[in-house]
């Protein structure tokens, strides 16, 4: 691996991580006022395995998958397209962007967890300190009794956001060994076609209940920012960035999904830093900064 290829993987988890913190937001905005949560979801992962099959088609490679590969793709299917797409939408349609971008950095703490009982990670006193302030941050925050408009139900939409999180680390460590025998496009194209047969029957019914003629430009500008930037573009690049980096190196860049959320948010829907939010936010961060901290 060259220090080129380094450079480009550092590049497209940044914008992988800065395209999925903007997207909390944008999601917010078109759903479920003008598309119900499935409805997007099915919106999102067909016109997906659209692009990855076309992009397949200007390079052909290896087509077809190795038979005994053949159930890893189907687990990665279904926690990283079928259950992973479908709660996130669904929960962030529940609660509010900034509760669930820092959510969402639970992830790299469940990464671990998973790791330690496939006995490919050590737990050791400092990952184990961090790991008890992760979850304490998260805690904090889906226990935490906020009044707001842009959060229907909080407490319910910050739980699927969470099990979202637990999903996407399984499909973190499953598709690591398909990285290192075919090329991203291939396995993304892949993953992406089984998860769509896998969500359908979920979502069918919101696709078509959908209501095109309420939808103004800026709703259509969202549409097409949630499937082609932040679904199409940010699967890519992260299976990119996860063939030539490890995957706590490609998982720390998840640090910036808050600071890009918070960001947008407060821009659009006036969503404010309280103080609990603050303090959930500095035992989150503490927490995963350890679980990732290797010993000098």
């Amino acid at each position: 691996m060259t220090a080129q290829q380094t450079q480009k993987a550092h590049w497209a988890v940044l914008i992988t991580n800065l395209l999925f913190g903007i997207n909390f937001s944008v999601v917010k905005y078109i759903s479920p006022a003008l598309i119900k949560p499935f409805g997007l979801n099915f919106i999102r992962v067909s016109v997906a395995v659209v692009l990855f099959w076309l992009l397949y088609s200007l390079k052909p490679s290896k087509a077809g998958i190795d038979k005994k590969d053949f159930p890893r793709f189907l687990l990665c299917a279904l926690t990283g397209v079928a259950i992973n797409q479908l709660l996130f939408i669904k929960g962030l349609t529940l609660t509010t962007p900034i509760h669930g971008a820092l959510l969402i950095l639970v992830t790299p703490v469940f990464i671990l967890l998973l790791a330690f009982i496939l006995k490919t990670e050590k737990i050791t006193l400092l990952k184990l300190t961090g790991l008890s302030l992760a979850i304490c941050g998260a805690v904090l925050l889906i226990l935490s009794r906020e009044n707001t408009s842009i959060g229907s139900n909080m407490l319910l939409g910050d739980l699927l956001i969470v099990i979202n999180a637990v999903s996407y680390a399984f499909y973190f460590l499953l598709v690591k060994p398909l990285m290192q025998k075919y090329s991203p496009v291939h396995v993304i194209r892949w993953v992406f076609s089984f998860g769509l047969i896998m969500i359908t029957p979920f979502c069918w019914q919101q696709f078509a209940e959908v209501q095109w003629s309420l939808f103004t430009a800026s709703h259509y500008a969202a549409l097409i920012f949630v499937v082609i930037g932040a679904t199409f573009l940010a699967y890519y690049f992260t299976v990119y960035g996860l063939q030539h980096l490890t995957p706590a190196a490609a998982g720390s860049y998840i640090y910036l999904q808050p600071v890009f959320s918070a960001i947008v948010s407060a821009l659009f829907f006036k969503e404010e830093l309280s103080p609990y939010k603050l303090i959930a936010a500095a035992l989150i961060f503490t927490g995963v900064y350890f679980v990732n901290r290797k010993k000098d």
